[in-house]
């Protein structure tokens, strides 16, 4: 059959028209395409999230840390392998750091609800510990060892931190923020040195429950409940417990510590006045000291809770005659049986000064300096025995210029124990025969001066560059001086994770110094 080539052409052309026709007829809905704005309600960075009525900003940080003398971060040769100053001290140690935060907020009919969190990624060089039998191993804490004591490739010190997690809501704030006992600066009046003493101030924020109320005009204050078991425990220490120096941690020479559960959080009260002069702040803070046991079970029995307090003033003077910019501040501090609200956290050891040093006493192998800062001390059937301590710290920050400043720092705090918190250390004749140093020091020791108090100063400079806008190069000095009580020479036990014989050592005032070379990158 022949069929013609019009009949073909004209058959398809039919179909391509009713099918134009029924794909005509169908409905079509364009896709939405949602665009990121800029979302200007709380200043530059905001964007909402599309598809919602939230404001969102990413920030974050990029850090290069570079330490001179010290095994730890910035925080000084004050105790373990880094107060040993021998080959088991760090010539140099260094750390990478990125700090990532998201602040999100929404306008409600209460008012604009905030969220804010900031964690870090750390990687930082560690440190090795002796065995005792003439091996080390790197990175002792904290890591799984082999049998044969080998590193099975754990971590050094690449760990997550989370800095701030919190909301904010119709004046109250909720969750890990900074401490509302804290002056803004919180340890850092000039300085990137992170062990200053003389205040509060843990800069990675404690979880709370605060209500915030606004007088006008700047002044506002500030009541809070906040978790004392992170940062603000500095101990509640058993003198009659066995002492255990043999490890390269921070260890208390008097006795160990022995903490209850948590019963109660601190409870801080802030009155701040805030202007275009500056800033003044007037904090207080109370502190539950919950004791364990006096042994290892109920039945030894227990001391009653002792409450501790805190009081600080806070003054920031701005715009002063020497320069665009300049700022000095300056804050004081007392505490009684509330230690980390002046000795903080990363402050001289958190209180655990233990360094070494040279000596020219004839029989002695080296010198050594005590500096032990806890809330309490008791022993068997007695009650806790609060230590009492002051503080200040301050700075001044010159700007020679739009890209260079320079600041000036320093810190002093002293440690008091009550009488008869000294004659539970050192016993009824005052030389440590009888109190809880008989624990520790050995037979051979000969104290001429027995008082656990001690005074701690430091002194430092930093210069900071930013050649451009967020990138900023900096270098710190600390000097710090341990001003000890103790007199005579001791019999020490020895600690073969620092390589420290057993022998005699003099009881001496010690100093240390600390360099601080840093590259930071926000953005």
């Amino acid at each position: 059959m022949k069929i013609s080539n019009s009949f073909i052409l004209g058959s398809v052309a039919v179909l391509v028209a009713a099918g134009g026709a029924q794909a005509a007829d169908l409905p079509v809905k364009a896709k939405a395409v949602e665009y990121v704005k800029v979302c200007s309600l709380y200043g530059p960075g905001f964007y909402y999230i599309p598809g919602t009525d939230t404001c969102i900003k990413l920030g974050g940080y990029l850090r290069v840390d570079v330490l001179a003398n010290s095994n730890v971060d910035n925080t000084g040769n004050t105790s373990g392998a880094a107060g040993a100053r021998n080959r088991f001290t760090n010539g140099y140690t260094w750390r990478s750091r990125e700090d990532l935060n998201i602040d999100t907020r929404t306008a409600t009919e209460y008012g604009v609800v905030r969220t804010f969190f900031d964690a870090t990624f750390n990687w930082t060089s560690d440190s090795y510990a002796g065995q005792g039998n003439g091996a080390t191993v790197y990175s002792p804490i904290g890591t799984v060892q082999a049998p044969n004591n080998a590193n099975t490739g754990a971590v050094a010190a690449g760990t997550v931190g989370v800095y701030y997690a919190f909301i904010q809501f119709a004046g109250f704030t909720i969750g890990k923020a900074v401490s509302q006992f804290s002056a803004p600066w919180t340890a850092y009046p000039g300085n990137n040195f992170d062990g200053l003493v003389g205040g509060g101030g843990t800069i990675t924020g404690v979880n709370q429950f605060t209500y915030t109320a606004e007088f006008g005009n700047g002044v506002s204050l500030s009541l809070s409940a906040q978790d004392q078991t992170a940062y603000y425990q500095a101990g509640v220490v058993n003198l009659g417990a066995p002492v255990n120096f043999g490890v390269p941690s921070n260890t208390n020479v008097f006795g160990i510590g022995d903490y209850a559960g948590t019963i109660a959080p601190d409870f801080v009260a802030m009155l701040r006045v805030d202007q275009a002069w500056g800033l003044f702040q007037a904090s207080f803070a109370a502190h539950d000291n919950h004791a364990a046991y006096y042994g290892g079970t109920e039945l030894t029995g227990h001391p009653d809770d002792k409450w501790g307090w805190a009081g600080q003033l806070a003054l920031s003077i701005k715009n002063i005659p020497t320069g665009p910019g300049d700022t000095i501040n300056l804050q004081g501090v007392y505490t009684d049986g509330a230690t980390r609200y002046n000795i903080q956290d990363l402050a001289g050891s958190a209180g655990q000064n233990t360094i070494f040093g040279s000596t020219g006493v004839p029989g002695a192998y080296q010198s050594i300096g005590f500096g032990i800062a806890p809330d309490t001390v008791f022993v068997t059937g007695g009650q806790q025995q609060t230590i009492k301590t002051w503080g200040f710290r301050g700075a001044y920050v010159h700007n020679w210029n739009p890209n260079w400043n320079t600041s000036i720092y320093g810190a002093y705090a002293g440690v008091r124990y009550t009488d008869t918190a000294k004659g539970y250390i050192c016993g009824p004749a005052g030389n440590g025969v009888g109190g809880s140093l008989s624990n520790f020091f050995g037979a051979g020791s000969a104290l001429t001066a027995c008082n656990p108090d001690y005074n701690i100063a430091q002194l430092g400079t930093q210069t900071q560059w930013t050649p451009v806008k967020n990138l900023t190069f900096s270098a710190d000095f600390t000097y710090t001086h341990l001003d000890q009580k103790m007199a005579g020479t001791i019999a020490f036990p020895g600690s073969p994770a620092i390589g420290k014989p057993g022998a005699i050592y003099e009881l001496k005032d010690q100093n240390t110094v600390l360099l601080l070379l840093r590259a930071q990158r926000n953005w």
